[in-house]
């Protein structure tokens, strides 16, 4: 079993940067993918960007592309959620997930995920 621990939300003006961090402990990560999803206030659940850990590959949502990078540090088991350019709309809790790349039935799809971190705060003021 694979637990995760956010960490690095926060209150941010529009235009500026957060980088969040999920740090996992059970296991390694090796045949996982890492994904960040978040949840807005009356919104549906939302994928945002996801790694796979072992080649470092990574996909992401059209609306964050280009503004969020995903990354990991297989060292320390680490996975990291820059973003760039925040908007009011980012405002969410922002949750990491880890699932087998083999079960997986699409990285998008937060129903295959098997583990999720407890979700970190994002808040950006106009």
């Amino acid at each position: 079993q694979v637990q995760l621990v956010e960490s690095g939300g926060g209150l941010v003006q529009a235009g500026g940067s957060l980088r969040l961090s999920c740090t996992a402990s059970g296991r390694t990560l090796n045949y996982y993918a890492l994904a960040w999803f978040r949840h807005a206030p009356e919104k549906e659940r939302e994928f945002v960007a996801v790694i796979s850990w072992n080649d470092g590959r990574t996909y992401y949502a059209a609306s964050m592309k280009g503004r969020f990078t995903i990354s990991r540090d297989n060292t320390k088991n680490t996975a990291y959620l820059q973003m760039n350019s925040l908007k009011p709309e980012d405002t969410a809790v922002y949750y990491c997930a880890a699932g087998l790349l083999s079960r997986l039935g699409t990285t998008t799809d937060a129903h295959g995920y098997m583990s999720w971190g407890q979700g970190t705060q994002v808040t950006v003021s106009s």
